[in-house]
């Protein structure tokens, strides 16, 4: 697992020069944010996390329970899941919207597309939804 990158993952660098290319500036990885936010748009008071379907516990067509060592594997997932539910609630707290951008909106069988994916993300800057959640279509 030493090898498994927190960030600068491919789906996230993909979203980072989408929204870029659109106009969009933002910071990455702020430390002072709840969960270090892969994507920090301070303009909007918005942060957006890529969550990768495995590692994030998301039940699509991507995510499949690992056959070996399975306890560890359920007790690892549902720790990440629980996390990032506080990390959320934590950041709306204290005045942050939150989107959710899932790996398998951008790859696999149910994926959207790139360009689908951006403008439901510039949609959803423009208005004062406090929460957002992009997912693969099943």
């Amino acid at each position: 697992m030493q090898a498994i990158r927190g960030y600068d993952t491919q789906p996230e660098i993909t979203v980072r020069k989408a929204l870029h290319a659109q106009g969009y500036r933002y910071r990455l990885n702020r430390r002072d944010l709840r969960g270090k936010p892969d994507i920090v748009l301070p303009k909007y008071r918005a942060v957006i996390f890529v969550h990768g379907c495995f590692w994030h516990g998301h039940e699509c067509a991507i995510f499949k329970w690992p056959a070996t060592r399975k306890e560890f594997w359920r007790t690892k997932i549902e720790e990440n899941v629980e996390r990032d539910r506080r990390n959320e609630h934590a950041l709306n707290a204290s005045g942050w919207r939150v989107g959710v951008i899932w790996e398998c909106s951008l790859k696999g069988r149910g994926r959207l597309g790139l360009s689908v994916v951006v403008d439901r993300v510039v949609a959803w800057l423009d208005t004062s939804d406090p929460k957002m959640e992009i997912r693969g279509i099943e």
